[in-house]
């Protein structure tokens, strides 16, 4: 076998988590285009709201939205009749995979039995997951969840179940509900639940470069893909890097940041209608992850102006300076 064969061997692909106004539609298809690298965007979690889908969540999953790419829509909900209106949607846009989110900590959805919060309960989990698979035998369903929402044994107590049901696969954060996305990642905890799983299993939690995610590949050897957030959103290249095993130039990564803002702000420009306000407001969401060790100065006009042409020079200060 020759050498770089077997340096590529053991290249998991990586799949893009969803963040929740972050990375929307127009985000991934810039995202895809220019930077690429990725085998699976997820959406942010489409959900019941009022008793209807809300309605940016079904744009945001329009499959004439997400072209040239692999996108797995993914939901959130605390009971089977919800977790059925939103598959009605899933379904009728065409999608034949879909992600059940059992992992997000925000305390304003996990009061309502949402995402991690439904953790400790078995019977809840267990009665969400077995409808929607009943119901839906054609459908690949995913499970995205954390090792727990009090203690990291509630992943343990969940895993006879999770190994019954036919899932795709398993994507597992290694930290707790109540932790939010403080501290660390419990990678003890991880291990328990990897050395006993016997779905395709799917890391996620804390990788921001290349060899974060070698770590974790030479650690837990039989995972089957990687699953990162915000360590794309503060460097979109990082899936690229780790594959070709060579991090991208200061210079290349100015000038792919720099096609990747204005693709998101061009495109922004053209839906939002709430002038140049709103469209300053979304555009610092974009700078809230990317480019960390960029131009401090920079960073600051971009989050703290109040006008769009001191916005568009502070983010070529920061462009040109990197």
């Amino acid at each position: 076998m020759c050498i770089f064969a077997a340096m590529n061997e053991n290249i998991l692909p990586i799949h893009f988590a969803p963040l929740q106004g972050y990375t929307d539609a127009v985000y991934r298809r810039a995202h895809a285009r220019i930077f690429g690298g990725i085998e699976t965007y997820y959406s942010p979690f489409v959900r019941m709201e009022h008793g209807e889908i809300r309605r940016k969540d079904a744009r945001d999953i329009e499959p004439d939205n997400n072209p040239d790419l692999h996108l797995i829509p993914q939901l959130i909900a605390p009971d089977a009749d919800k977790l059925e209106h939103i598959m009605s949607l899933f379904i009728e846009k065409g999608y034949q995979e879909a992600d059940i989110n059992l992992g997000c900590p925000f305390p304003m959805l996990a009061r309502r039995h949402n995402g991690c919060s439904m953790l400790p309960y078995p019977e809840e989990v267990k009665a969400l997951l077995s409808e929607a698979i009943d119901r839906h035998p054609d459908i690949r369903f995913s499970v995205k969840l954390r090792l727990g929402w009090e203690q990291a044994e509630e992943c343990l107590a969940l895993l006879p179940l999770f190994n019954e049901l036919p899932l795709a696969h398993i994507i597992l954060h290694p930290r707790l509900g109540k932790q939010q996305y403080k501290g660390e990642v419990d990678l003890e905890g991880f291990e328990a639940f990897y050395k006993e799983c016997t779905h395709p299993l799917f890391y996620n939690g804390d990788l921001h470069t290349a060899n974060d995610i070698r770590s974790i590949t030479t650690r837990f050897p039989r995972l089957a893909g990687i699953v990162i957030g915000r360590g794309l959103l503060a460097n979109p290249a990082l899936a690229l890097e780790y594959k070709q095993g060579t991090p991208i130039s200061s210079d290349e990564m100015a000038k792919k940041v720099g096609q990747l803002h204005t693709e998101v702000f061009n495109a922004y420009q053209e839906l939002l209608q709430g002038g140049e306000a709103q469209l300053l407001m979304k555009m610092k969401s974009f700078w809230e992850y990317l480019l960390p060790d960029g131009d401090r100065k920079a960073r600051k006009t971009i989050h703290k102006t109040s006008k769009l042409a001191n916005y568009q020079s502070a983010v070529s200060n920061l462009l040109g300076t990197y």
